[in-house]
Formats: C-alpha cells, structure tokens, sequence
C-alpha cells in the first residue's frame, strides 16, 4: 500500500506518512499505559520535578566520567537541547573534584550547524560547542576540566571522529527528541531518488555514520522556536551529525523528555514504536528499537494529553 505525502513537508518523509492506525494508537497512550511500554533493552522513567530530572541527567555524565582512566578511558556524548543538565555537571565535577583531566575523561558533542560548506564557529549565536563550552566546561575548575583533546566535536575530520568511539568507551549517548522525531539530527530523509516512494530501510539508515546532513523543515523551525525566539532566519539549514554507526557503539542511550522540545504525542508515539519493535527511518528514534539499551526518560507533569484543546 502507497504511503501518503507528509502533512508537515510533501518532499520530505516523517512520522505523518505512517499507518493511521499507528498513529491512533500513539494518541491513546495515557501515564499508565506509556509506564507499561518497558521492555528488556527499553526502560521508562518518570520524575516528579524538574530539578530532580535535570539532576538525574547530570549525573549520567558523573556516571560515565567516573568509569574512566588513562588506560581505558571512557565517556559520554552529549546534547545541546536540552542545556539545564549542563550546568549542574560542572557543579558536581567542582563538588566532588573530580579530575577529568588526569582521568582521561572525554566528551562528544552530538552536532554543530552548517553555513556554506564548513561548521558554524563558536562565534555563532547557536553555536553547540560554544554552548556547551560555556554552560559547562568553562564553568569548572581549570584543574579539574578536560584538556582540549578530551572534547571532540564533528568539526573537523568527521571520518577520525567516528573512529574514536573505537579506542574509546563511550558509556552512555544522551539525546532529546525533537518534533521530527530525531536523535541528534539524524532527521528523516528526503522525499527523492529512490527514496521517493519509500523511506531508506532501518538497516540501511543504521548503516549512516557522522555526516553533514540537510534539515528537516519541522527542525529548523523547532531550532527557531527553541533557541532563537521564532527567528527562522537565524537557523542554518544543514548541520554535522553524529550517526546511528556511531550510536550503536555507546552501551547505553539514554533519551530525556522535559515535555518542551516535542509535544505530548510525540514523545508517546516514539516510544509505543520501540517498544513494539517497529522501527521506521521516517520516525529516525524508532531506530533505537534495535539497540540493546534503551532509557527513556519523561518528567512527569509535563507528559500532557493528547486531547483537542482550542487556545
């Protein structure tokens, strides 16, 4: 059976070109049943308070840090979006002193924008290296912080980025989920080619590594909406990304849901589908279907309902 056109963007793929029925079934998912969704390889989690979400997220980073040395070292990679977590990381590194440098610890940016053919610099207004660096990193002591090649991000050589999550332990990929349903910006494809009629397989998606991808239209104004006060100028249209090659690699990820960056359906229909096991490239987060440790986490009061309310 022909998928329909996207609702959103006809020359792109998404979530709108599923079954109907799917979809229904996403829209009917209430606190209760969204806790029953817990699989082996997926677990759900709720919190009651932003701080102690925000907390719990932080700690992921400690978690990881912690479990590096010299000779092994290990670490996270993490998102700009959400920031809050950020810079409660750099409180509790200075709290414990915990020496990131003399451990080894390292830190993978997830993305930076795109301007003509190279990264935006951290002289960018929505810069993610910059963001980071500045909510977390320069917020640490100077002896405790990592040095400069204990951070990575996907500016410079994408393919020697990729292979560092091959001589070092990445414990835990943090992510949100945005309104197209991505991790980082692994956003849907592109309606075109020999995708036009349907999306790339979930094998063949899971092949893609770190890469400059074009965005979503859904993302750009999500990214407006977010991060530049609606300003849909300001967003870049093309972004480097860390790629499902790469994710596959981390021994856990670990999504969080604030309930501010997707909406009350979004965040039930994502996780109905890898709890099901149906992964599909046009839902790009239905992929972690397939990864053997999933967390998803929600705070609470701000699970909303997917219910018709005129405002």
């Amino acid at each position: 059976m022909k998928r329909p056109l996207s609702k959103l963007a006809p020359d792109w793929w998404d979530y709108t070109t599923l079954a109907p029925e799917l979809l229904a079934d996403a829209a009917r998912i209430n606190e209760k049943k969204l806790r029953g969704l817990s699989r082996p390889g997926f677990s759900i989690h709720f919190y009651d308070t932003v701080e102690e979400f925000f907390v719990a997220e932080a700690l992921e980073y400690i978690d990881a840090w912690r479990q590096s040395t010299p000779d092994n070292p290990a670490g996270i990679c993490g998102p700009v979006g959400p920031t809050e977590q950020l810079p409660v990381v750099a409180r509790i590194v200075n709290a414990l002193g915990l020496n990131l440098k003399k451990s080894a610890a390292h830190y993978w940016g997830m993305d930076e924008w795109i301007l003509g053919d190279s990264p935006v610099g951290e002289d960018h207004p929505l810069s993610f290296a910059r963001c980071v660096r500045r909510m977390c990193f320069d917020r640490m002591d100077k002896k405790l912080r990592p040095a400069g090649g204990q951070i990575s991000f996907p500016t410079g050589n994408l393919e020697a980025f990729g292979r560092s999550f091959d001589s070092i332990r990445c414990v835990v990929m943090q992510g949100g989920q945005g309104e197209v349903k991505h991790w980082a910006f692994n956003d849907p494809v592109e309606r075109r080619g020999r995708h036009r009629e349907a999306p790339p397989t979930a094998q063949e998606y899971r092949r893609l590594g770190t890469r400059a991808v074009k965005l979503h239209p859904v993302t750009i104004v999500q990214n407006a909406r977010t991060s530049g006060g609606g300003n849909v100028a300001l967003v870049p249209t093309h972004a480097v990304t860390v790629g499902p090659r790469e994710t596959w690699k981390a021994e856990k990820v670990s999504i969080w849901h604030p309930g501010w960056h997707d909406n009350p359906f979004g965040i039930r229909l994502t996780a109905l589908m890898i709890s099901e096991r149906l992964a599909d490239s046009a839902v790009p987060m239905s992929l972690l279907a397939d990864h053997p440790n999933v967390h998803f986490h929600y705070l609470r009061p701000n699970l909303g309902t997917v219910t018709a309310e005129m405002h």
